[in-house]
Formats: structure tokens, C-alpha cells, sequence
């Protein structure tokens, strides 16, 4: 009796395992065979508006250089800052971000050679500069402290004087839980303090997913509205999921091109592409995040659209390597890559450019 009882026990399983031998072949096939992006080289989507992240050392003090034992004459030298202008000019860049993170603990911004940031917005007249500021959330900065918020704001004002060419400002504050009411109250006081005609750029976070359950780095749409209310560009970082399969990475860029588009309403947006290669940690997988799997699930989202959304100047923005450079190089398809700002946008780490840069232009 025992004997049947176990012959019936292999036989259920032996069928189970077949079943689900053959579930996984049917989603096997089905993977295969769905294709949730788009590839797009006709430039349909390039409103030729684009942006970049760069360098600390371009605005950058003395002491930065010294403490990260970087040669200032990579970023000082008239033919560098002349040759990366020129770069940016061949690939519609208007936006540029200086980084200038972290500020202190007490809320005052890092400072700048004012001699080389004059140097700079002589050479890069006609586009618009914005410094890039911020910090780890309570390493760096307290929102929820107005005597730190007061220091913050008025160290990026008196910045802004004595450099009147400069734009505006762009805040990175990382991470920023959804919800955070003291971030909502800087940024309405640092509106209110802001020169007249400055712009206030945000590196917003993308909205919920299944796919990366994490609080702390996406907006839910409430929130996602009520910052695009106090601000005059988003730079949604739509990168870091954890994701491991690249055809769930492009479909979820789909969903979030067409979801930050409408949650924006007027304000600008920028979408966050991944261009660099974190290997080795766990929420980034280059070979699933990168500049192709991304612009596939982008093209595609704007692609959902009867017109494209020209009301909030929505665009791309790519974070930056070396290697992403050479990638590109690589791939020979330079008319994707040139034309990845797919709507007209600003920042970057490291736009999806045809040419590469150095590594010292980007490399924060």
C-alpha cells in the first residue's frame, strides 16, 4: 500500500514539474516575443533642447581640487571650457549643471572660483548655466530645520548676485521619501527668495512601481503635482530600479515617459537616463539600464501621444560615464543616440551624446 501510495506521489509530481516546465516555456516564448518599445532614429522626438550634468571642478573651488587631488588646469584651461561649449553646441545642449554637492551640514552651498565661473559664462553665453546643489537627506541637508533652510537659501541667493548670468539653481536631494511637507516648504521659501527671473530646477523622483517596492526614491502623483506646482523644471531620475530584465526596464520607462508627462502639467520635464555602469551593486544592472533599453521604453511612451506634449517642454536627461561614451561609439547607430532628448529637455550625468567626452568633463 505504501509502495502505490508513493508511485502516486512521484506521478503528481512528475506532472507538476511538467506543468511548470511548461508555464515557463509559454512565458519563455511570451518574453520572447513581446517587444514593449520603440525604435525611433528620425529625430521625430528631438526637439533639440538638451542638457548635461557635469563636473564639480568646472565652477569648483580650489579646495575641492585639493581635497579630491584633481588638477584644476583640466577644467581652467580657456581651450577646454571652448572645446566642451563646442561639444554641446553640436548636440542642441541649452542646459548645463554644474554639480556643486554636497553643501555643508549647516546648509550653506560648496563654493566656486568666481574667477573661473565668470571664465565659464563668458565661454557659455547663450546657454543657460545652473548650478547643481544638495546632499545626502540628513547627512547634508535638513529641510525640516529652518535655521538650516535659511542658510541653504540664502548661500544659493547670494550666489546667483554675484553671478547675475548664471540662471537659476537645481536641487538634488537624495533620498526624499514622497510626502515630505519640509521639502515642499523650502522650496516655496526658496521661490520667494530666488532674483527675479531665476529658474528653480528640481531632480524629482519617478512615480511607484511594483517592480522596485522603495519609498524613499519615487513620488506618489499627489506629491509628484504638488512639487511640479513650486518649481519651474523637474528632472525626473527614472534610473536605479534594480530591475534584472531589460524588457521590464523598457516597459516601465514607458509607463513612466507617459506618467511624469501628465502629473507634470505646465512645469518642464526631464526624463533621467541611465549612462553609466554601476556594476556590481544591487540597484543597477548596466546591462539592463542603459541609454538603448531606455530610449526604446521612452520613444514608446511619447509614441502613446496623438501630439507630442510640447506644453512642458518635456525632455531626456541621462546620467554619465566614460564608458557610456564609448558604448555609443560602439553601437554605430550615432543617429539614435544623437537624437535622444526626446523632447526638449536639460541635465545629465551624461547625455547620450554621438561623440565622446573625456572623463574628467563628467565625472563628478
Amino acid at each position: 500500500m505504501n509502495i502505490g501510495l508513493g508511485k502516486k506521489i512521484i506521478k503528481s509530481l512528475g506532472r507538476i514539474v511538467c506543468l511548470l516546465i511548461l508555464v515557463a516555456g509559454i512565458l519563455g516564448i511570451t518574453y520572447s516575443l513581446w517587444s514593449p518599445g520603440m525604435t525611433i532614429t528620425d529625430g521625430r522626438h528631438d526637439l533639440k533642447s538638451n542638457g548635461l550634468w557635469i563636473s564639480h571642478g568646472w565652477l569648483g573651488h580650489g579646495i575641492w581640487f585639493k581635497r579630491y587631488e584633481k588638477d584644476a588646469a583640466d577644467f581652467h584651461d580657456p581651450q577646454k571650457i571652448a572645446d566642451l561649449k563646442a561639444e554641446l553646441t553640436e548636440h542642441h545642449m541649452v542646459d548645463v549643471y554644474p554639480h556643486l554637492c554636497p553643501c555643508e551640514s549647516g546648509g550653506r552651498i560648496d563654493r566656486v572660483n568666481d574667477e573661473q565661473t565668470q571664465r565659464f559664462l563668458d565661454v557659455f553665453e547663450g546657454m543657460r548655466v545652473m548650478p547643481w546643489v544638495g546632499g545626502v537627506l540628513g547627512n547634508h541637508c535638513h529641510p525640516e530645520d529652518a535655521v538650516w533652510r535659511q542658510r541653504f537659501i540664502d548661500s544659493i541667493v547670494q550666489l546667483l548676485n554675484r553671478h547675475p548670468r548664471l540662471a537659476g539653481i537645481h536641487i538634488n536631494i537624495e533620498p526624499l521619501p514622497s510626502g515630505n511637507p519640509d521639502f515642499l516648504v523650502l522650496l516655496e521659501e526658496l521661490c520667494s527668495a530666488l532674483p527675479r527671473d531665476k529658474l528653480l530646477s528640481i531632480a524629482a523622483y519617478p512615480p511607484p512601481t511594483i517592480w522596485h517596492r522603495c519609498d524613499e526614491v519615487h513620488w506618489e502623483e499627489a506629491y509628484f503635482r504638488a512639487v511640479a506646482q513650486r518649481c519651474d523644471q523637474m528632472v525626473v531620475m527614472m534610473y536605479d530600479t534594480a530591475l534584472t530584465y531589460p524588457k521590464l526596464y523598457t516597459n516601465l520607462m514607458k509607463q513612466w515617459t507617459v506618467e511624469v508627462i501628465e502629473w507634470s502639467d505646465d512645469t518642464q520635464v526631464l526624463l533621467g537616463l541611465p549612462a553609466y555602469e554601476d556594476a556590481g551593486v544591487g540597484y543597477h544592472d548596466p546591462a539592463v539600464e542603459n541609454l538603448e533599453h531606455a530610449l526604446k521604453g521612452i520613444h514608446a511612451g511619447l509614441a502613446s501621444f496623438n501630439t507630442l506634449p510640447m506644453g512642458n517642454d518635456s525632455g531626456q536627461v541621462a546620467s554619465s560615464s566614460e564608458q557610456l561614451f564609448s558604448s555609443l561609439n560602439r553601437s554605430g547607430n550615432q543617429q539614435t543616440f544623437a537624437s535622444f532628448a526626446i523632447l526638449c529637455a536639460l541635465a545629465v550625468k551624461g547625455v547620450a551624446l554621438a561623440a565622446p567626452f573625456t572623463a574628467d568633463m563628467l565625472r563628478v
